[in-house]
């Protein structure tokens, strides 16, 4: 006795499945070249980005803003560990916020950061923060960011290893821009554009 899976509209098994698959695919690949090229996911750990990002939130990355135009003072970025990290043989990320672009004069002193000679206005950070030096920026010490390289900090300055410890990132390292929190729900929007 023969089965005949086909009904009288012709449709059948065997198509159906082929059309499923090949959506699969599709949609798997389209998602994996906008992983590769567009944007990535990434997960807050830790409190070095407090009060504006918090532990275990998750954004999306833009991977493509920076392979046409340069970061920008005030973008918060996710960048690979610099070589100088002992999370570097792990291909750790970071999410830190730039201080200084190519040329800036940085300098830390009584707890305040000063941007070519000027009090950097911190608006998006609370008064009571306060940015100790590191071994790069040591106290009252004016640094120079080096062509091709970026300066960046965490937000909560008491409770982040960043540049001021380990200086300027070079720009191949930065992964992208951090435009949009996607979770918590609570959080759910696009990272505020902040102009130092």
């Amino acid at each position: 006795m023969k089965i005949d899976f086909k009904s009288q509209s012709g449709f059948s098994i065997g198509n159906f499945i082929l059309e499923f698959v090949q959506s699969i695919v599709l949609a798997l690949s389209v998602f994996v070249l906008l992983y590769l090229f567009v944007a990535q996911p990434n997960e807050v750990k830790g409190n070095s980005m407090l009060p504006n990002f918090v532990n275990g939130q998750y954004l999306l990355t833009d991977k493509l803003s920076y392979q046409m135009g340069d970061p920008k003072r005030g973008d918060v970025v996710v960048f690979k560990a610099p070589p100088s990290e002992p999370c570097a043989v792990d291909e750790c990320e970071y999410i830190k916020r730039v201080i200084g672009v190519p040329g800036d004069r940085v300098m830390v002193k009584d707890g305040q950061v000063y941007l070519n000679g000027s009090k950097l206005n911190q608006s998006f950070l609370p008064d009571d923060f306060v940015s100790e030096p590191g071994s790069f920026n040591e106290e009252g010490i004016e640094k120079e960011v080096p062509e091709g390289q970026y300066l960046c900090f965490g937000d909560n300055r008491s409770h982040s290893r960043d540049g001021r410890e380990f200086g300027p990132i070079d720009k191949n390292l930065i992964v992208g821009k951090a435009f949009f929190i996607y979770w918590p729900v609570n959080y759910l929007g696009l990272v505020p554009t902040i102009r130092l």
